[in-house]
């Protein structure tokens, strides 16, 4: 089988990694032109680790470009993994490698379709949230299910500690799934779309903290939006911003 991937962040990179632990090998590499996106939180570079593998590596400034579908027909790419990428894939490209691609959603599918996961997961007060694999389809974060991996929560986890959590999972899904992949016996199940939760994205404004909230929902607010998010915020009366990285609720 081929494998190709599509990622420009560190945890698309890490995934990299694990696939290679796991006994995998990839044929392709698809990646943001150098100086695209420099700015983007884990934003990553792929060169070093396709030399060192023998990787052809593919930039591009759009991942529905033509030149990327046809690379990817051109090497017969069986199954293409599309991790910690933010433009939405097209059919063409789905349907360009044989099998599909896969892609891995910082949630328990169908639960919190969509963007900013960790930060509503806190948000939310869930007593768990996780990492699916998916095949992937022309919805968002729609299509069958291959694997799960779920993470407790409680009232100490903060955003940061969360990250690092989902980063760990991505990897050991990888490492998990990899022998399934290659030996081409993947169970897929179909979501429960009456089960479906979406969550939309957030932006930086919308950490500002409203000092009328109590303390319980403050707490929260600061510890779901902290590194490496924006960050929960007051402003002072002259307009002055101050991030609150941590807090505490004090008697």
């Amino acid at each position: 089988m081929k494998f190709g991937f599509v990622t420009c962040v560190k945890l698309g990179l890490s995934c990299m990694e694990a696939f290679y632990q796991a006994g995998g090998k990839l044929d392709l590499v698809i990646t943001l032109p150098n100086d695209k996106d420099t700015n983007k939180s884990g934003r990553t570079y792929l060169d070093n680790f396709c030399n060192k593998h023998g990787i052809d590596l593919l930039k591009c400034a759009h991942i529905n470009n033509k030149e990327v579908i046809d690379t990817i027909c051109k090497k017969n790419i069986d199954w293409l993994f599309i991790i910690g990428w933010s433009q939405i894939a097209s059919e063409d490209i789905l349907n360009s490698p044989k099998n599909g691609a896969i892609g891995i959603h910082p949630t328990l599918l169908p639960e919190g379709r969509g963007r900013a996961s960790i930060p509503w997961a806190i948000l939310k007060d869930l007593n768990k949230t996780g990492v699916t694999m998916f095949k992937m389809d022309s919805g968002v974060d729609t299509g069958p299910i291959i694997a799960q991996i779920e993470i407790p929560l409680n009232n100490q986890m903060t955003a940061t500690k969360l990250y690092n959590q989902i980063v760990e999972a991505h990897s050991k899904l990888i490492k998990n799934m990899t022998k399934s992949i290659l030996n081409g016996k993947l169970k897929l199940t179909s979501q429960d779309d009456l089960k479906a939760t979406i969550w939309p994205g957030r932006k930086p404004e919308d950490g500002e903290i409203n000092l009328e909230w109590d303390s319980e929902r403050i707490y929260n607010f600061v510890r779901a939006q902290s590194s490496p998010y924006p960050g929960a915020f007051i402003r002072t009366v002259d307009g002055k911003k101050i991030v609150i990285e941590k807090a505490r609720i004090i008697d």
